[in-house]
């Protein structure tokens, strides 16, 4: 199971930056509360899926209860981080009613659940510019406080583009020395081309300052 660094050690520089970007989103918004949130990144050289777990993670330990949906449905990676099952998931979600609504798992972090990306379709674009999909984030946002989204590149497809039009906000992760700028300037781009709203971008890779975070650990 890939390391989740906020529950395998909650005390180092980088939990405490997930649980500074979780107190900043929490402004984001002034005038509304965030209930979705979709984490994306220009190119599969930035790991979005291991910021949505994070952040995931510590919006629940502050007493959130916090859906992840593993919207990636061609590289879906959340079950495998969670140590779940991925028999079913959003895609049963998308194709059918099932009854007592979509499969979600509870984890081991309390107030946290995942929906896995279920079985691989065909046409994933298609399906997550549903109107199914468009419901299925109303019930999941009455069901939780936060509701995260990991969704696939923007650059690569356009599945994050899609579901970038139906949330609440956008979070876009860079890899510090590797994320190319062209593909950071076409993603920006993409979300204006849309209407969804930029909360933000993450950097990821970057060395702790450990003078600023050494004395408070």
């Amino acid at each position: 199971m890939p390391d989740i660094i906020t529950l395998t050690d909650p005390r180092s520089p980088v939990s405490e930056a997930y649980r500074s970007l979780r107190a900043n989103l929490a402004f984001a918004r002034p005038d509304e509360p965030l209930h979705t949130l979709l984490v994306t990144s220009p190119a599969p050289d930035a790991d979005k899926a291991e910021v949505a777990a994070n952040l995931a993670v510590v919006s629940a330990q502050a007493d959130q209860r916090v859906i992840l949906v593993d919207a990636d449905l061609r590289r879906p990676a959340q079950h495998e981080r969670f140590g779940l099952e991925n028999t079913r998931g959003l895609t049963d979600a998308l194709v059918a009613d099932l009854p007592g609504g979509p499969p979600l798992q509870p984890t081991a972090v309390p107030g946290l659940f995942i929906l896995t990306s279920g079985p691989l379709p065909p046409n994933p674009a298609e399906l997550l510019a549903s109107r199914r999909m468009r419901a299925l984030l109303t019930d999941l946002a009455a069901r939780a406080d936060l509701v995260i989204i990991d969704a696939p590149p923007l650059v690569a497809v356009s599945d994050a583009a899609v579901l970038a039009q139906q949330v609440d906000g956008v979070l876009l992760v860079l890899a510090a020395g590797r994320s190319r700028r062209d593909h950071a300037v076409q993603a920006k781009e993409t979300l204006a081309k849309v209407g969804a709203t930029l909360l933000g971008v993450v950097l990821t890779e970057v060395e702790p300052d450990s003078a600023a975070y050494g004395a408070y650990r």
